[in-house]
């Protein structure tokens, strides 16, 4: 079992949503994606864990990977709706990774102090794998 992705630019904040289990087998996966990431945005990363089943403990670690990873690059890692299942334990030496309820509340946070008239928006630029359905959307769309 693996995992699908979709990668969302919007000004300068990155949405990296997972589906599937995120589990040893998708953990390089999920090392790919973030690679991804990292080649094409530059902000923070918000990783909206809404539609992923579950994980396991190589798939945490996968998490506090990209954290450290995306540390390297100067951006910070924030998780959204983590799976019920359990928290995020990441290892001692991993950076900070601020958790949000959900993807809604993650935006609310990157959106506060933005004036409502800053003209028009930028363009907004995804990435998915071709197994993510067309029909999911992030929250608010």
């Amino acid at each position: 079992m693996t995992i699908d992705w979709r990668y969302t630019i919007e000004q300068d904040l990155g949405v990296l949503s997972v589906a599937g289990y995120l589990g040893p087998d998708a953990a390089r996966r999920f090392a790919g994606a973030i690679g991804w990431v990292v080649a094409r945005g530059t902000g923070p990363v918000v990783v909206d864990l809404s539609e992923l089943r579950s994980w396991s403990a190589e798939g945490q670690l996968a998490i506090t990977e990209a954290a450290r990873r995306l540390a390297a690059e100067g951006r910070r890692l924030e998780l959204a709706a983590i799976p019920a299942d359990g928290s995020l334990v990441p290892v001692g030496d991993c950076p900070d990774i601020p958790v949000h309820a959900d993807l809604a509340a993650a935006l609310a946070a990157h959106r506060t102090g933005e004036a409502a008239d800053e003209g028009p928006a930028e363009e907004r630029h995804e990435w998915r794998t071709t197994g993510w359905p067309t029909g999911r959307d992030q929250a608010g769309e």
